[in-house]
Protein backbone atom coordinates (compact mmCIF):
# COMPACT_ATOMS: atom_id res chain seq x y z
CA UNK A 1 0.00 0.00 0.00
CA UNK A 2 1.55 3.28 -1.07
CA UNK A 3 2.42 5.57 1.80
CA UNK A 4 2.04 2.87 4.43
CA UNK A 5 4.46 3.47 7.32
CA UNK A 6 5.59 -0.18 7.27
CA UNK A 7 6.10 -0.37 3.55
CA UNK A 8 3.91 -1.06 0.53
CA UNK A 9 1.61 -4.03 0.76
CA UNK A 10 2.26 -4.58 4.47
CA UNK A 11 -0.61 -6.42 6.15
CA UNK A 12 0.92 -7.80 9.33
CA UNK A 13 0.65 -4.79 11.64
CA UNK A 14 -2.21 -3.82 13.92
CA UNK A 15 -2.71 -0.45 12.25
CA UNK A 16 -6.01 0.16 10.44
CA UNK A 17 -4.39 0.26 6.99
CA UNK A 18 -2.62 -3.07 7.42
CA UNK A 19 -5.65 -4.76 9.00
CA UNK A 20 -7.95 -3.45 6.28
CA UNK A 21 -5.60 -4.62 3.52
CA UNK A 22 -5.28 -8.04 5.16
CA UNK A 23 -9.05 -8.38 5.35
CA UNK A 24 -9.46 -7.38 1.71
CA UNK A 25 -6.95 -10.00 0.63
CA UNK A 26 -8.70 -12.67 2.69
CA UNK A 27 -12.05 -11.77 1.13
CA UNK A 28 -10.55 -11.77 -2.37
CA UNK A 29 -9.00 -15.20 -1.77
CA UNK A 30 -12.31 -16.58 -0.54
CA UNK A 31 -14.24 -15.19 -3.52
CA UNK A 32 -11.70 -16.69 -5.92
CA UNK A 33 -12.04 -20.09 -4.20
CA UNK A 34 -15.84 -19.92 -4.30
CA UNK A 35 -15.91 -19.03 -7.99
CA UNK A 36 -13.43 -21.81 -8.79
CA UNK A 37 -15.58 -24.37 -7.01
CA UNK A 38 -18.73 -22.99 -8.64
CA UNK A 39 -17.12 -23.62 -12.03
CA UNK A 40 -16.37 -27.22 -11.05
CA UNK A 41 -12.63 -26.66 -10.72
CA UNK A 42 -10.29 -27.67 -7.93
CA UNK A 43 -12.12 -30.84 -6.87
CA UNK A 44 -10.00 -33.85 -5.86
CA UNK A 45 -10.09 -36.63 -8.44
CA UNK A 46 -10.87 -39.18 -5.72
CA UNK A 47 -14.20 -37.47 -5.00
CA UNK A 48 -15.31 -37.00 -8.59
CA UNK A 49 -17.41 -40.20 -8.53
CA UNK A 50 -19.56 -39.05 -5.59
CA UNK A 51 -21.68 -35.91 -5.84
CA UNK A 52 -22.47 -36.01 -2.11
CA UNK A 53 -18.83 -36.38 -1.08
CA UNK A 54 -17.75 -33.60 -3.47
CA UNK A 55 -20.41 -31.28 -2.11
CA UNK A 56 -19.39 -31.96 1.48
CA UNK A 57 -15.69 -31.46 0.71
CA UNK A 58 -16.38 -28.17 -1.04
CA UNK A 59 -18.58 -27.03 1.87
CA UNK A 60 -15.88 -27.87 4.43
CA UNK A 61 -13.21 -26.04 2.43
CA UNK A 62 -15.39 -22.96 2.09
CA UNK A 63 -16.32 -23.02 5.78
CA UNK A 64 -12.65 -23.16 6.75
CA UNK A 65 -11.80 -20.29 4.40
CA UNK A 66 -14.75 -18.32 5.77
CA UNK A 67 -13.31 -18.61 9.28
CA UNK A 68 -10.10 -17.07 7.98
CA UNK A 69 -12.11 -14.16 6.60
CA UNK A 70 -13.83 -13.75 9.98
CA UNK A 71 -10.50 -13.69 11.81
CA UNK A 72 -9.14 -11.00 9.50
CA UNK A 73 -12.38 -9.04 9.86
CA UNK A 74 -12.08 -9.22 13.64
CA UNK A 75 -8.54 -7.86 13.43
CA UNK A 76 -9.75 -5.03 11.19
CA UNK A 77 -12.52 -4.19 13.66
CA UNK A 78 -10.04 -4.04 16.56
CA UNK A 79 -7.74 -1.72 14.63
CA UNK A 80 -10.71 0.39 13.52
CA UNK A 81 -11.94 0.85 17.10
CA UNK A 82 -8.47 1.87 18.18
CA UNK A 83 -8.27 4.55 15.50
CA UNK A 84 -11.83 5.84 15.22
CA UNK A 85 -11.78 7.75 18.51
CA UNK A 86 -8.91 9.89 17.23
CA UNK A 87 -10.77 10.58 14.00
CA UNK A 88 -13.91 11.60 15.86
CA UNK A 89 -11.84 14.02 17.93
CA UNK A 90 -10.55 15.59 14.72
CA UNK A 91 -14.17 16.03 13.61
CA UNK A 92 -15.21 17.51 16.96
CA UNK A 93 -12.39 20.01 17.18
CA UNK A 94 -12.70 20.73 13.47
CA UNK A 95 -16.32 21.72 14.12
CA UNK A 96 -15.16 24.04 16.90
CA UNK A 97 -12.65 25.64 14.53
CA UNK A 98 -15.33 25.99 11.83
CA UNK A 99 -17.65 27.68 14.35
CA UNK A 100 -14.90 30.10 15.34
CA UNK A 101 -14.17 30.96 11.71
CA UNK A 102 -17.87 31.46 11.06
CA UNK A 103 -18.21 33.71 14.09
CA UNK A 104 -15.23 35.79 13.01
CA UNK A 105 -16.55 36.10 9.47
CA UNK A 106 -20.05 37.20 10.53
CA UNK A 107 -18.66 39.61 13.12
CA UNK A 108 -16.91 41.74 10.50
CA UNK A 109 -19.99 43.86 9.89
CA UNK A 110 -21.77 43.76 13.22
CA UNK A 111 -18.89 43.46 15.66
CA UNK A 112 -18.09 40.92 18.33
CA UNK A 113 -20.70 40.23 21.00
CA UNK A 114 -21.11 38.45 24.30
CA UNK A 115 -23.28 35.84 22.60
CA UNK A 116 -20.43 34.97 20.20
CA UNK A 117 -18.02 34.52 23.08
CA UNK A 118 -20.54 32.36 24.92
CA UNK A 119 -21.08 30.24 21.82
CA UNK A 120 -17.36 29.59 21.39
CA UNK A 121 -16.99 28.84 25.09
CA UNK A 122 -19.92 26.40 24.98
CA UNK A 123 -18.41 24.68 21.94
CA UNK A 124 -15.06 24.32 23.68
CA UNK A 125 -16.66 22.89 26.83
CA UNK A 126 -18.67 20.41 24.74
CA UNK A 127 -15.56 19.39 22.80
CA UNK A 128 -13.60 18.90 26.03
CA UNK A 129 -16.34 16.64 27.42
CA UNK A 130 -16.40 14.61 24.20
CA UNK A 131 -12.59 14.37 24.27
CA UNK A 132 -12.71 13.01 27.81
CA UNK A 133 -15.39 10.49 26.83
CA UNK A 134 -13.37 9.49 23.76
CA UNK A 135 -10.25 8.87 25.83
CA UNK A 136 -12.21 6.97 28.45
CA UNK A 137 -13.82 4.67 25.86
CA UNK A 138 -11.01 4.63 23.29
CA UNK A 139 -11.07 0.83 23.05
CA UNK A 140 -14.81 0.83 22.26
CA UNK A 141 -14.93 3.54 19.61
CA UNK A 142 -14.59 6.71 21.66
CA UNK A 143 -17.63 9.02 21.50
CA UNK A 144 -19.38 6.48 19.26
CA UNK A 145 -19.45 3.84 22.04
CA UNK A 146 -22.84 4.91 23.51
CA UNK A 147 -24.34 4.96 20.00
CA UNK A 148 -23.47 1.33 19.17
CA UNK A 149 -26.21 -1.20 19.84
CA UNK A 150 -25.90 -4.73 21.16
CA UNK A 151 -25.68 -6.00 17.56
CA UNK A 152 -22.51 -3.92 16.99
CA UNK A 153 -24.29 -1.52 14.63
CA UNK A 154 -24.82 2.21 14.96
CA UNK A 155 -28.23 2.67 16.54
CA UNK A 156 -30.49 5.10 14.69
CA UNK A 157 -32.61 5.85 17.75
CA UNK A 158 -29.59 6.41 20.02
CA UNK A 159 -27.91 8.67 17.48
CA UNK A 160 -30.99 10.87 17.04
CA UNK A 161 -31.53 11.06 20.82
CA UNK A 162 -27.86 11.92 21.36
CA UNK A 163 -28.08 14.68 18.73
CA UNK A 164 -31.07 16.31 20.46
CA UNK A 165 -29.51 15.94 23.91
CA UNK A 166 -26.20 17.37 22.71
CA UNK A 167 -27.94 20.32 21.10
CA UNK A 168 -30.00 20.98 24.24
CA UNK A 169 -26.91 20.89 26.45
CA UNK A 170 -25.05 23.19 24.07
CA UNK A 171 -27.95 25.65 24.08
CA UNK A 172 -28.04 25.75 27.89
CA UNK A 173 -24.25 26.26 27.98
CA UNK A 174 -24.59 29.21 25.60
CA UNK A 175 -27.17 30.89 27.83
CA UNK A 176 -25.11 30.06 30.92
CA UNK A 177 -22.05 31.63 29.34
CA UNK A 178 -23.95 34.79 28.45
CA UNK A 179 -25.31 35.03 31.99
CA UNK A 180 -21.79 34.68 33.42
CA UNK A 181 -20.28 37.22 31.02
CA UNK A 182 -23.12 39.77 31.14
CA UNK A 183 -25.04 39.61 34.45
CA UNK A 184 -26.90 42.80 33.51
CA UNK A 185 -28.84 40.88 30.86
CA UNK A 186 -30.18 38.43 33.43
CA UNK A 187 -33.93 39.22 33.05
CA UNK A 188 -33.94 38.56 29.32
CA UNK A 189 -31.86 35.40 29.68
CA UNK A 190 -34.14 34.13 32.45
CA UNK A 191 -37.19 34.71 30.26
CA UNK A 192 -35.44 32.72 27.52
CA UNK A 193 -35.51 29.68 29.79
CA UNK A 194 -39.28 29.82 30.36
CA UNK A 195 -41.05 26.51 29.99
CA UNK A 196 -43.71 27.81 27.62
CA UNK A 197 -41.06 29.01 25.22
CA UNK A 198 -39.17 25.71 25.00
CA UNK A 199 -42.08 23.25 25.19
CA UNK A 200 -41.57 22.08 21.60
CA UNK A 201 -37.84 21.48 22.07
CA UNK A 202 -38.34 19.62 25.33
CA UNK A 203 -41.11 17.48 23.83
CA UNK A 204 -39.06 16.39 20.83
CA UNK A 205 -35.92 15.80 22.92
CA UNK A 206 -37.81 13.79 25.52
CA UNK A 207 -39.68 11.76 22.92
CA UNK A 208 -36.48 10.93 21.02
CA UNK A 209 -34.87 9.68 24.25
CA UNK A 210 -37.99 7.64 25.02
CA UNK A 211 -37.89 6.21 21.49
CA UNK A 212 -34.29 5.04 22.05
CA UNK A 213 -35.34 3.18 25.19
CA UNK A 214 -38.51 1.77 23.65
CA UNK A 215 -36.69 0.59 20.52
CA UNK A 216 -34.23 -1.36 22.64
CA UNK A 217 -37.01 -2.92 24.72
CA UNK A 218 -39.07 -3.86 21.65
CA UNK A 219 -36.11 -5.43 19.83
CA UNK A 220 -34.97 -7.35 22.92
CA UNK A 221 -38.47 -8.68 23.58
CA UNK A 222 -38.98 -9.76 19.97
CA UNK A 223 -35.57 -11.47 19.87
CA UNK A 224 -36.34 -13.41 23.06
CA UNK A 225 -39.69 -14.46 21.61
CA UNK A 226 -37.89 -15.48 18.35
CA UNK A 227 -40.09 -13.14 16.34
CA UNK A 228 -37.01 -11.18 15.26
CA UNK A 229 -33.57 -12.46 14.26
CA UNK A 230 -30.53 -10.32 15.02
CA UNK A 231 -27.03 -11.15 13.81
CA UNK A 232 -24.04 -9.29 15.18
CA UNK A 233 -22.23 -7.10 12.65
CA UNK A 234 -18.48 -7.09 12.12
CA UNK A 235 -18.23 -3.40 13.07
CA UNK A 236 -20.38 -0.26 13.14
CA UNK A 237 -20.79 1.71 9.93
CA UNK A 238 -22.33 5.10 9.19
CA UNK A 239 -24.72 3.42 6.74
CA UNK A 240 -26.32 1.60 9.70
CA UNK A 241 -28.30 4.76 10.42
CA UNK A 242 -30.24 4.46 7.15
CA UNK A 243 -30.29 0.73 6.43
CA UNK A 244 -31.52 -2.52 7.92
CA UNK A 245 -29.27 -5.33 9.14
CA UNK A 246 -28.80 -6.61 5.59
CA UNK A 247 -27.55 -3.24 4.35
CA UNK A 248 -30.73 -2.46 2.41
CA UNK A 249 -32.30 0.98 2.68
CA UNK A 250 -34.86 1.19 5.48
CA UNK A 251 -37.73 3.66 5.02
CA UNK A 252 -38.49 3.83 8.75
CA UNK A 253 -34.88 4.61 9.67
CA UNK A 254 -34.25 6.98 6.76
CA UNK A 255 -37.33 9.13 7.36
CA UNK A 256 -36.53 9.23 11.10
CA UNK A 257 -33.02 10.56 10.46
CA UNK A 258 -34.06 13.01 7.72
CA UNK A 259 -37.03 14.51 9.56
CA UNK A 260 -35.14 14.96 12.83
CA UNK A 261 -32.11 16.38 11.01
CA UNK A 262 -34.33 19.04 9.41
CA UNK A 263 -36.00 19.84 12.75
CA UNK A 264 -32.61 20.02 14.48
CA UNK A 265 -31.25 22.33 11.79
CA UNK A 266 -34.29 24.58 12.23
CA UNK A 267 -33.67 24.73 15.98
CA UNK A 268 -29.99 25.51 15.41
CA UNK A 269 -30.90 28.44 13.15
CA UNK A 270 -33.27 29.77 15.82
CA UNK A 271 -30.48 29.57 18.39
CA UNK A 272 -28.07 31.41 16.09
CA UNK A 273 -30.64 34.15 15.43
CA UNK A 274 -31.76 34.49 19.05
CA UNK A 275 -28.88 33.35 21.28
CA UNK A 276 -30.42 34.93 24.40
CA UNK A 277 -33.08 32.22 24.68
CA UNK A 278 -33.45 28.51 24.17
CA UNK A 279 -34.63 27.70 20.64
CA UNK A 280 -38.36 28.06 20.23
CA UNK A 281 -39.22 25.01 18.13
CA UNK A 282 -42.70 25.68 16.65
CA UNK A 283 -45.31 22.97 17.02
CA UNK A 284 -45.39 22.40 13.27
CA UNK A 285 -41.84 20.96 13.03
CA UNK A 286 -42.27 19.43 16.49
CA UNK A 287 -45.40 17.49 15.47
CA UNK A 288 -43.66 16.36 12.28
CA UNK A 289 -40.81 14.98 14.39
CA UNK A 290 -43.30 13.29 16.71
CA UNK A 291 -45.08 11.59 13.79
CA UNK A 292 -41.70 10.48 12.45
CA UNK A 293 -40.81 8.98 15.84
CA UNK A 294 -44.08 7.05 16.03
CA UNK A 295 -43.52 5.71 12.50
CA UNK A 296 -40.02 4.62 13.46
CA UNK A 297 -41.25 2.74 16.54
CA UNK A 298 -44.03 1.11 14.50
CA UNK A 299 -41.40 -0.08 12.02
CA UNK A 300 -39.34 -1.57 14.84
CA UNK A 301 -42.34 -3.42 16.18
CA UNK A 302 -43.33 -4.93 12.83
CA UNK A 303 -39.94 -5.77 11.30
CA UNK A 304 -38.66 -9.30 11.01
CA UNK A 305 -40.55 -12.49 11.69
CA UNK A 306 -40.04 -16.00 12.96
CA UNK A 307 -38.44 -18.52 10.55
CA UNK A 308 -40.96 -21.06 9.36
CA UNK A 309 -40.81 -24.47 7.67
CA UNK A 310 -43.70 -24.82 5.23
CA UNK A 311 -42.87 -28.14 3.55
CA UNK A 312 -40.21 -30.82 3.20
CA UNK A 313 -39.80 -32.73 -0.06
CA UNK A 314 -37.41 -35.31 -1.42
CA UNK A 315 -34.95 -33.85 -3.92
CA UNK A 316 -35.33 -35.36 -7.36
CA UNK A 317 -32.06 -37.10 -8.26
CA UNK A 318 -30.12 -35.57 -11.13
CA UNK A 319 -29.03 -38.94 -12.50
CA UNK A 320 -31.49 -40.94 -14.53
CA UNK A 321 -32.97 -43.85 -12.58
CA UNK A 322 -36.07 -45.68 -11.56
CA UNK A 323 -36.42 -44.00 -8.16
CA UNK A 324 -37.28 -40.48 -9.22
CA UNK A 325 -40.63 -40.83 -7.49
CA UNK A 326 -40.08 -42.56 -4.15
CA UNK A 327 -40.42 -42.02 -0.40
CA UNK A 328 -37.67 -40.41 1.68
CA UNK A 329 -34.95 -42.82 2.72
CA UNK A 330 -31.66 -42.39 4.55
CA UNK A 331 -29.01 -41.13 2.15
CA UNK A 332 -31.50 -39.07 0.15
CA UNK A 333 -31.41 -35.30 -0.09
CA UNK A 334 -34.40 -33.36 1.18
CA UNK A 335 -35.36 -29.80 0.37
CA UNK A 336 -36.82 -27.75 3.22
CA UNK A 337 -39.02 -24.94 1.98
CA UNK A 338 -40.15 -22.00 4.06
CA UNK A 339 -38.99 -18.48 4.87
CA UNK A 340 -36.66 -16.64 7.20
CA UNK A 341 -33.86 -19.21 7.04
CA UNK A 342 -31.20 -16.56 6.32
CA UNK A 343 -31.88 -13.52 8.52
CA UNK A 344 -30.70 -10.04 7.52
CA UNK A 345 -26.98 -9.70 8.09
CA UNK A 346 -26.33 -13.46 7.93
CA UNK A 347 -25.41 -13.66 4.24
CA UNK A 348 -21.71 -14.07 5.03
CA UNK A 349 -20.41 -17.61 4.41
CA UNK A 350 -19.32 -18.03 8.03
CA UNK A 351 -22.90 -17.34 9.17
CA UNK A 352 -24.37 -19.65 6.53
CA UNK A 353 -22.03 -22.44 7.62
CA UNK A 354 -23.52 -22.28 11.13
CA UNK A 355 -26.98 -23.30 9.99
CA UNK A 356 -28.14 -26.65 11.34
CA UNK A 357 -31.10 -28.89 10.56
CA UNK A 358 -32.41 -31.27 13.20
CA UNK A 359 -33.77 -34.49 11.70
CA UNK A 360 -35.08 -36.39 14.65
CA UNK A 361 -32.19 -36.58 17.11
CA UNK A 362 -29.51 -36.00 14.45
CA UNK A 363 -28.01 -32.57 13.78
CA UNK A 364 -27.07 -31.99 10.14
CA UNK A 365 -24.96 -29.00 9.13
CA UNK A 366 -26.28 -27.34 6.00
CA UNK A 367 -23.71 -27.69 3.19
CA UNK A 368 -22.57 -24.62 1.30
CA UNK A 369 -23.18 -25.00 -2.42
CA UNK A 370 -21.35 -22.27 -4.38
CA UNK A 371 -22.73 -20.74 -7.54
CA UNK A 372 -21.42 -17.86 -9.60
CA UNK A 373 -21.57 -14.74 -7.44
CA UNK A 374 -22.88 -16.41 -4.28
CA UNK A 375 -24.40 -19.57 -2.85
CA UNK A 376 -27.22 -21.73 -4.15
CA UNK A 377 -27.63 -23.39 -0.77
CA UNK A 378 -28.76 -22.34 1.74
CA UNK A 379 -31.16 -19.55 0.78
CA UNK A 380 -33.77 -17.63 2.71
CA UNK A 381 -36.64 -19.73 1.36
CA UNK A 382 -35.09 -23.15 0.77
CA UNK A 383 -32.20 -25.33 1.83
CA UNK A 384 -31.07 -28.83 0.95
CA UNK A 385 -29.50 -31.35 3.33
CA UNK A 386 -28.83 -35.10 3.18
CA UNK A 387 -30.67 -37.51 5.47
CA UNK A 388 -27.87 -39.26 7.41
CA UNK A 389 -27.88 -43.00 7.98
CA UNK A 390 -28.04 -42.25 11.73
CA UNK A 391 -31.66 -41.15 11.37
CA UNK A 392 -33.98 -43.84 12.68
CA UNK A 393 -36.66 -44.93 10.16
CA UNK A 394 -40.20 -43.88 10.96
CA UNK A 395 -41.89 -40.59 11.77
CA UNK A 396 -39.30 -37.90 12.61
CA UNK A 397 -39.47 -34.12 12.94
CA UNK A 398 -37.45 -31.65 10.93
CA UNK A 399 -36.44 -28.30 12.43
CA UNK A 400 -34.09 -25.58 11.18
CA UNK A 401 -31.79 -23.60 13.47
CA UNK A 402 -30.70 -20.37 11.76
CA UNK A 403 -27.41 -18.51 12.13
CA UNK A 404 -29.13 -16.16 14.60
CA UNK A 405 -30.02 -19.08 16.84
CA UNK A 406 -33.75 -18.95 16.10
CA UNK A 407 -35.63 -22.23 15.74
CA UNK A 408 -38.38 -22.93 13.25
CA UNK A 409 -41.49 -24.97 13.85
CA UNK A 410 -41.18 -28.76 13.81
CA UNK A 411 -42.29 -30.42 10.56
CA UNK A 412 -42.95 -34.20 10.61
CA UNK A 413 -41.73 -36.48 7.80
CA UNK A 414 -41.67 -40.25 7.27
CA UNK A 415 -38.29 -41.89 6.67
CA UNK A 416 -38.22 -45.44 5.31
CA UNK A 417 -35.50 -48.06 5.32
Amino acid sequence: MEGHPHGPGHTGCACPQGAREGHRRAVAAFVAMRERFAAGEGLPAALAHSAGASRQWVSDELAQAARTVVDSGRAECTAWRDAVWRRTLLVVWGAVAALLIGQLATALGTGWSVARTAGIAAAVVTAVLLTFAARLHHAAGGPLAPLVGEDNRLSTSRTVAAAWLGFAVFSVLVLGGELALDPGDRPRLTDGLALGRVAGLLTVTGLSCLAAVMARLVVAARVRAQRLQKVRAVRPRAADLLTDDAGRGSFADAQYVVVHTVALAFAAVRLAREPWQLPDLPWGPALLAIVSTLMYLAGKYTEGGRPTVLSVVRVRPEEGGFDRDAPIRTGDDIEIRGNGFVPPGAQDPDRLARMVVRIGAVHVHVPLVPVAGGFGNPTDTALTVPVPVDVEPGRVEVQVVTAAGAETNRYPIDVLD
